[in-house]
């Protein structure tokens, strides 16, 4: 009698350790938020660089979007910038203003029309993304065209 109780106690107690894990493995298998949650223990989340994108320093230059992202990744690079994190289809590339200094920096792209693309700068440190937005955008911008009308000097 007693084997039985006890018997019956495990099984129930079997039971609820499958609902259980049946539970979170189906609540929990393709999350976003583990996905981040994993990238933010391996430092190389974007998630506060898109959240900020509210009050991201804009700006649009006349090149299309492909130009765009391959001259600023230039650019980033030449700045010795730590790139952490790329994306074309999410249209965005990540750094960390050094290998020491691993303030993320996010530049995220919106391809306006076939010629014209803005790009954002977004940063939990208003002085990264000021700094960076100072740096990369004069190399963006196209020269303007300094040809005289016909018959001046």
């Amino acid at each position: 009698m007693a084997y039985c109780i006890w018997h019956i106690a495990y099984r129930k107690k079997q039971i609820w350790l499958l609902v259980i894990g049946y539970w979170l493995l189906v609540s929990l298998s393709g999350c976003a938020a583990i996905t981040e949650t994993a990238k933010s223990i391996a430092g190389v989340s974007t998630k506060a660089l898109e959240t900020g994108r509210k009050s991201a320093i804009k700006k649009t230059f006349n090149y299309d979007y492909f130009t765009c992202y391959t001259k600023t990744l230039e650019i980033l690079k030449r700045l010795n910038a730590y790139i952490y994190a790329q994306d074309v289809k999410k249209q965005m590339i990540a750094i960390y203003v050094s290998q020491s200094d691993t303030t993320p920096v996010g530049f995220f792209f919106e391809e306006l029309d076939q010629n014209n693309t803005q790009i954002e700068v977004s940063s939990p440190s208003t002085y990264a993304k000021e700094y960076f937005a100072a740096k990369i955008f004069p190399f963006l911008e196209k020269p303007k065209s300094t040809e005289k009308a016909e018959g001046q000097q």
